[in-house]
């Protein structure tokens, strides 16, 4: 019995990180793979357009541990919420999912998260599954914020005011 891939596909909930994902995951499952494509409950209801209509790809969500009244807008306490609360339910998903196969043709192998991410991988270390993180910035952006560095060393980009760019 051939048995198929599968991975857990976790993007970070902004829509520049959700769509690529989802794209990757189309590709994934083209090429014969299972999908667990896992949103925010939050994310999922606010854009339904990320779901796949692919029979290898399942799209299931998890509370990002905010209230409905907290400002999303705010990345970095979406970033410390999930960071606090979804490893744990993560996990919870990952046995139960495994727990329906028997015959080991279903279980995760690969959990694949955004860069900013870490912790997925940290889930997936403890429970035995590899894993990856993906990086869905442009290269031009990422190209940029790698030279950051260089262009403050350089004088370009003062470090103490971050209004003052020098020519």
């Amino acid at each position: 019995m051939n048995i198929s891939p599968h991975f857990l596909v976790i993007p970070f909930p902004i829509l520049g990180h959700v769509n690529p994902l989802m794209q990757f995951s189309q590709v994934l499952a083209s090429h014969g793979c299972k999908v667990t494509f896992v949103h925010t409950e939050f994310s999922h209801n606010r854009s339904k357009s990320s779901d796949s209509r692919h029979e290898n790809i399942k799209v299931v969500t998890l509370p990002d541990g905010l209230e409905p009244e907290d400002d999303r807008s705010d990345v970095m306490k979406i970033m410390a919420s999930m960071k606090s609360t979804m490893p744990t339910r993560l996990s919870k998903l990952i046995e139960d999912i495994n727990a329906l196969d028997g015959n080991n043709n279903n279980k995760i192998n690969c959990i694949v998260g955004t860069f900013n991410m870490g912790w997925v991988l940290e889930v997936g270390h403890k429970l035995g599954i590899k894993g990856a993180l993906f990086c869905p910035p442009s290269a031009t952006s990422l190209a940029c914020a790698i030279s950051i560095p260089k262009l403050i060393e350089d004088g370009i980009i003062d470090s103490e005011d971050e209004h003052k760019f020098h020519n």
